[in-house]
Formats: structure tokens, sequence, C-alpha cells
């Protein structure tokens, strides 16, 4: 095989002086070093002497670049034919699931799911629908996110997304959501346990495969299941509440009052610490610090206690700020 095809080998400082020898001379004799030969710059004189004179760059690099674009051209029409062939494949695929179940496609393993979701919001064109539970997201996430999604709403698609209300205090959040608020997007927190789910034009929707595996989704095309999904998300932005993020508000309110509620209500539930913070996005430290608090203002000495006098007092019937009690006992400090 050419040389060109099994890399390209640089030109070293000796063959650059020798060839600047042979330009200044007429030509050069003896050994050259092998990159001028490999790279075609010199060429014997005619008679079988040790000569050599000096090629043009030009013409040398159309010499050795010449099978190189040949195979170029070979790969071309190889990668021409593989997407004819993928194509109709494609079509027997769909008319197949046509047939059978295909409104709901599996999707198993990171870089599956993450590339049928980069093409389902790059195809997509006027809304965008977003529930990422699980409080602040990975600062290396973001910064994947972020052209994505300033890409689609500089197209002109509505995007709205809601979060837990534990990413108030979630800086790379809140850096991700001023940018995204800035390009004309709706953002919204909701102290309740929800599901992930990405809706496209209302017409194809992406959920978790498997509450045990990460790894696992479904992409759902079912007219039905998808205007089910987008109803049960316009039901949780309803109850949401706006993020705004002003030039004197860097850091919205963390809703205290909110949050600990939820806490308390899985509290009474018997969730652990450890349960109620992986729902809920946040630090087991911050859980215990709620629990502590509440515990403190009701005078409660265990778990158990707690959840008794959470239940008797009906705390979490009141929509009240949880700092103040209507019998008079100890508010819950902030």
């Amino acid at each position: 095989m050419d040389a060109s095809l099994r890399g390209v080998v640089p030109l070293c400082d000796e063959g650059l002086q020798c060839y600047r020898e042979a330009l200044e001379t007429g030509s050069v004799s003896g050994e050259v070093p092998s990159c001028l030969t490999e790279h075609r710059l010199v060429r014997p004189l005619l008679g079988g002497t040790d000569s050599f004179i000096p090629v043009p760059p030009r013409v040398a690099e159309s010499e050795v670049s010449r099978p190189v674009q040949r195979k170029i051209e070979q790969y071309e029409g190889i990668l021409t034919a593989l997407h004819s062939s993928f194509h109709a494949a494609d079509l027997v695929y769909r008319n197949a699931h046509s047939r059978t179940e295909p409104s709901i496609e599996p999707l198993s393993g990171e870089e599956v799911i993450g590339e049928a979701l980069r093409l389902a919001v790059a195809s997509c064109e006027e809304e965008l629908l977003t529930a990422q539970p699980g409080g602040g997201r990975a600062p290396e996430l973001l910064a994947e996110a972020l052209p994505r999604d300033l890409d689609v709403l500089r197209r002109g698609v509505r995007q709205r997304t809601l979060y837990q209300h534990s990413v108030r205090s979630h800086q790379p959040t809140l850096t991700y959501i001023e940018r995204v608020l800035a390009e004309g997007a709706q953002v919204r927190t909701l102290e309740e346990i929800f599901e992930r789910v990405i809706i496209c034009d209302r017409s194809l929707a992406f959920i978790p495969g498997s509450p045990e595996r990460k790894t696992a989704a479904l992409a759902i095309r079912h007219t039905g299941v998808v205007e089910f999904l987008v109803k049960v998300f316009e039901h949780m932005w309803d109850r949401a509440q706006p993020v705004s993020i002003t030039m004197g508000q860097h850091r919205p309110d963390l809703l205290t009052d909110s949050v600990r509620r939820t806490v308390l209500r899985m509290v009474v539930a018997g969730h652990t610490d450890e349960s109620i913070a992986a729902r809920l996005g946040v630090s087991t430290r911050t859980v215990s610090t709620h629990i502590k608090k509440v515990s403190g203002a009701l005078g409660s000495r265990s778990r158990a206690e707690l959840g008794y006098l959470v239940s008797q007092r009906r705390l979490l019937e009141q929509e009240r700020p949880l700092t103040s009690a209507s019998d008079g006992s100890p508010g819950v400090e902030h």
C-alpha cells in the first residue's frame, strides 16, 4: 500500500534542509532522508545515478494525495450505499411495528438513550416539555444540555421545564436556568415527587423504562399515551411555582415550608432519610435538619413520636406556613 495510505510521515528538519539544498543547487547526491522520498519531493535523475532533483510541492502533493482521494470517493460510495440500505430496512422496521406495537420502543443503554433524545430534540419544531426530578443536575450534564437547549429556544421552540424545589439552592442548575430563561424558556419547581418525562411536539415522549434501571427508557408515539402524559405534565405545571431570576435575586427562595412539608409527609409514610433525600434530590443532611427542627418544635423524642404528633396535629393538612401552630404550640422555624 502507498505510504500516504498508511499514515502521514512528517517532514523532519534534516529532510527540509536537504530539500532546500536541492532547490538551491538543482540536485543533491547520495542518500536522502526517507521523508523526502515518501513525500515525493525529490526524484532520482534518469540514468541510474545517485543524484536527486527537487519536485514542486504542489506536484508532489497531487501525486501522494491522489490514492487518498480515490479512497475517500470509494468510502463515500460505500456510505451512500449504507444509507440507502438502512433507509430500506427502516421502512421495513416501521411497517412491521405498525402492525404490532409501533408506538412503544424500548431503549437500552445510556448511549442509545442519549442519541434517541438528541435526535428527538433536534427535530422538535413547536414545543418541548421536560420534567426533571432528583434535585440539582450534575454540572457536566448541564454543560452538555445548555448548547442544545439554547439552540432549541433560538429556533422558536417553546420550552417548559419542571424541577423540584431543591434546585433553588443548587448554583450550577440556577446558572443554567438563568441562561435558558433569558432565551424565553419557562421554568417552575414543585414540592411533589414526580417521574422524569420528556415530550417533543406532543407526539413523542420519553419515560423511564424501569424504576430499578437508569439505563432503560421507553420512546412512546402512541397518541393516547402521549396525550395522557401531556395532561399529567400540565397538571403538575399548574401547581408548580415559577422560577424568576433577576439582577437582585440570583438565588430564588428555597421554599422551605414546601420542602419541609414534603419531608414530613414522607416521614409519616415510613421513608428513611436516605430514601427521602434520593427522591427529593437533596442531601441526607438537609433531610435530617428539617426533621430535627420539627422534632424540636413539637417536643418529639423519636421518629415514631414525630410521625404521630404531625398526624395528630394535622400539620400536613394546613396550607399556612409551618412556622406557626393554631394551638399555640411553638412554631417550626426555618
